[in-house]
């Protein structure tokens, strides 16, 4: 069950505590909630406390990040907190390339010069790509949330290695370094993330997979990488070494896709690759003992003890310590999102990079700023009630706020109040 993390009247980190137990502190007003997300508590009387070690664990993934922290109790290791962070590497991406766009055209119009800059430009030692520097923010962003809000003692990370050119060219000759001991788990790994572990033919899921040759190699098939999906048992069975063109020749949809996404590339293990030391260095600014994993004892932990697989589990079975770590079977993690603080641009432009708003007057309305999660208790007027979620402010003073994906629009800024800051996250709580 996840804990609720205690601050002390002097802002230091405590063991956090049971959900009952922080109600029981806000009822008697003992305490006051210092934060929503993560939910934090701030103790009003009480200076110190003992406390016991805590480990923070960090599974890096291409979109979705796990952490959780642990806990070293009498009763053994257990998982206190944990969350799912996903990134927006896509999305900075895409916002790169449509500047590009827009500053190419501006060259080819007769419009001020934009003199081209991207030849004089010296990238410093270390430099990553801005959507992969995007995930190591978040991840050290985070870190720093809950090395601030809980005792943390100690890091463990685990550090994935995908060989690329391995797994794009299994026969590869030479020297025979991809022979080591996690070359059939980076294969299978790599499968289960592409194919969403379903089943590629019949989309079951939960059940025993077997990696499987889209075109059997008795026909000529390879063992690239593109050449193999997964499958289970019954389907691979009754494939055989059918021609998959014949095998699915009255689902031309399932086939198409299916030869579609065998196409797709490596670039989520290329990102975990390329990241997967800068989170490591990322994380050395907070000076607490690092220890790196590899991604076999992390899946050999999850797999003895017959947990699930998701990203905060993987995270709570780093390392040693992960061998017996207790997750409570009604955990719920937090889900968290990354999402922009904010657009850059003056104002809105069309397809064709002209303007076609006026520039933004200023960032904040009446104190509110779009992005904040507020809590606006509405006394009259046709949208009485009580409403939670993100507000996006109008200059007017009538907001719209977002709640559970329904927007409500023509909010008085008169009837809210600020819950928590925009901070460049979304967050939900997993069901």
């Amino acid at each position: 069950m996840q804990r609720v993390l205690v601050l002390s009247h002097s802002k230091r980190a405590l063991m956090p505590c049971h959900p009952a137990r922080a109600k029981e502190l806000l009822k008697k007003r003992k305490a006051a909630v210092y934060r929503r997300f993560p939910f934090t508590i701030i103790l009003k009387n009480r200076a110190d406390g003992d406390v016991q070690l805590i480990e923070l664990k960090v599974d890096p993934g291409s979109r979705t990040t796990g952490l959780a922290l642990v806990g070293d109790f009498r009763r053994g290791k257990r998982t206190i907190f944990a969350a799912n962070l996903s990134h927006r590497g896509q999305a900075v991406k895409d916002a790169l390339e449509a500047r590009r766009s827009f500053r190419r055209s501006r060259r080819a119009r007769k419009t001020r010069y934009r003199a081209p800059r991207f030849l004089n430009r010296l990238r410093s030692q270390g430099w990553l790509p801005p959507s992969l520097r995007s995930r190591v923010d978040n991840v050290q962003s985070w870190a720093a949330k809950l090395i601030r809000f809980s005792p943390v003692c100690s890091i463990a990370v685990e550090t994935v290695r995908f060989d690329m050119q391995k797994m794009d060219n299994p026969e590869i000759s030479g020297v025979e370094y991809q022979q080591g001991t996690l070359l059939g788990y980076e294969v299978r790994e790599y499968l289960l993330e592409k194919w969403a572990r379903k089943c590629a033919y019949c989309q079951k899921e939960g059940i025993p997979l077997e990696v499987e040759h889209i075109h059997a190699k008795s026909l000529g098939g390879s063992n690239r990488i593109s050449n193999l999906t997964l499958a289970c048992r019954a389907c691979n069975k009754r494939k055989g070494n059918r021609p998959v063109e014949d095998f699915l020749r009255n689902n031309k949809d399932l086939l198409a896709r299916i030869l579609i996404d065998s196409k797709t590339p490596l670039k989520d293990a290329a990102a975990v690759n390329a990241s997967r030391y800068a989170i490591g260095n990322a994380l050395g600014i907070f000076s607490l003992p690092i220890s790196f994993w590899s991604g076999g004892m992390t899946k050999s932990n999850r797999s003895r003890q017959k947990y699930h697989k998701d990203h905060w589990v993987d995270a709570a079975c780093v390392g040693e310590s992960g061998e017996k770590v207790f997750i409570h079977p009604r955990h719920k993690p937090l889900l968290v999102k990354a999402e922009s603080r904010g657009s850059r641009l003056k104002c809105l432009p069309d397809r064709y990079g002209f303007p076609r708003t006026s520039p933004k007057a200023q960032k904040r309305v009446f104190g509110f700023q779009t992005g904040d999660f507020i809590e606006a208790k509405v006394t009259k007027g046709k949208k009485i009630g009580c409403y939670q979620g993100r507000v996006a402010v109008r200059s007017t003073g009538s907001f719209n706020v977002k709640v559970e994906g329904k927007v409500v629009q023509g909010i008085s800024h008169n009837f809210c109040r600020v819950l928590q800051r925009v901070d460049g996250y979304s967050y939900a709580v997993n069901s």
